[in-house]
């Protein structure tokens, strides 16, 4: 699908990924882009946008999320150039940074420098600069810097082509930045690993607890029946 209104030429394909809390905009900025596309060429650019619906749901288990969003990254294969944190503009609410917190644990480390933080409902900052909405709260300035600066505001109320050439320039920045390297699978089975490794800790952990409070209260018992 050709959308209009562009003419730059780059035969590279743009692999992106959303992610991100449901119900703050993802479907409409992938729409914005693509519109009702997941693959296309935009501004004469071959584009990939790959939707994570639901995924970060933190009802689901971190097992089936995980599996889940390694068919996702499937779609994106060899690897997506760039993840796009999607938050909606508005209060950074514990609900939406326990998901970006299970979204950096799923994906690792690896790909806070493939990742840019895509804030939706630009409309809502008025007078305001983005500059001061993020540094006016510390946990969304945080992650703004885990992903090294990176960030994009899109009005999803307002069909502008300019602010997708303009997010398509960021993601070429990052890119090129990047060596042109992605995102890839043996990145995302590490940070598995990692997520097993501390699940293994965890457990291991209980269990010495378990095992140390039913020590301490047979040796209660000993005592007890020793006084008799």
């Amino acid at each position: 699908m050709q959308r209009k209104g562009y003419s730059r030429t780059n035969n590279q394909e743009l692999r992106m990924v959303m992610v991100g809390k449901t119900g703050i905009g993802k479907s409409a900025t992938g729409n914005n882009i693509l519109g009702d596309h997941g693959r296309g060429t935009v501004d004469g650019q071959k584009v990939t946008v790959i939707d994570t619906p639901g995924l970060f749901d933190t009802r689901f288990g971190m097992d089936k999320t995980t599996a889940d969003l390694s068919q996702c990254i499937s779609y994106a294969s060899p690897g997506p150039h760039v993840f796009l944190v999607v938050i909606g503009l508005g209060r950074f609410t514990p609900e939406e940074k326990q998901t970006v917190q299970r979204i950096q644990e799923i994906f690792g480390e690896a790909a806070d420098r493939y990742s840019m933080v895509l804030f939706t409902r630009g409309d809502q900052l008025e007078d305001q600069t983005i500059e001061d909405f993020i540094n006016d709260d510390q946990d969304l300035l945080e992650l703004v810097n885990r992903c090294n600066g990176q960030y994009h505001v899109f009005n999803n109320k307002k069909e502008d082509p300019s602010q997708v050439t303009e997010l398509l320039q960021k993601i070429r920045s990052i890119v090129q930045k990047n060596g042109g390297s992605h995102y890839t699978n043996k990145m995302f089975q590490k940070a598995e690993r990692a997520i097993e490794e501390e699940k293994q800790r965890i457990l291991k952990e209980k269990e010495e607890q378990i095992l140390n409070t039913d020590i301490s209260q047979g040796v209660l018992h000993l005592i007890k029946m020793t006084k008799l």
